[in-house]
């Protein structure tokens, strides 16, 4: 009985992961948004926003406090992590194309830089499914974890 269970979530996967790769283009509301901040996330608990209220717990989460070396130092730890791709590269904003490792899913990740704040806004979501199991929130936990090693947060 077990094993049946396992086979079906396995074959569900598999079904996910032929249909996202139907649906891999990037959203067109991508990018700095009028108002300067990044786009809001979606109802869907696939999102992480530092721009999302505090108070929401599935969506948001807490900006970069960065010295004057973070942003460059968070363009490096980028350009060297395994299956990121950066996509967009401004002064200060970035957007970077994250695949995960099984099923190829696509995120699309946003860094907004603001150097008089000391702070790096951040945006990361997945672009297909409704949940993403927590993967997007502990990638950039993960980044935070690596910019803290490096030295350069200052909180």
């Amino acid at each position: 009985m077990m094993m049946k269970s396992v086979y079906r979530v396995f074959a569900l996967m598999a079904i996910l992961s032929i249909t996202a790769g139907c649906s891999t283009a990037a959203p067109n509301y991508l990018g700095v948004q009028a108002n300067g901040v990044l786009a809001p996330c979606p109802s869907s608990p696939n999102c992480v926003s530092s721009f999302s209220a505090q108070s929401d717990e599935t969506h948001y989460i807490a900006p970069f406090h960065v010295d004057s070396q973070g942003w460059s130092v968070l363009r490096k730890i980028l350009a060297q992590s395994p299956r990121m791709k950066i996509v967009s590269n401004k002064a200060n904003y970035l957007r970077v194309e994250a695949t995960t490792l099984v099923f190829r899913f696509v995120d699309d990740l946003e860094f907004l830089y603001q150097p008089s704040e000391g702070l790096i806004q951040l945006r990361s979501a997945s672009r297909v499914g409704y949940s993403d199991l927590g993967k997007n929130r502990r990638r950039l936990e993960g980044l935070r974890d690596q910019l803290r090693q490096a030295g350069v947060l200052s909180k």
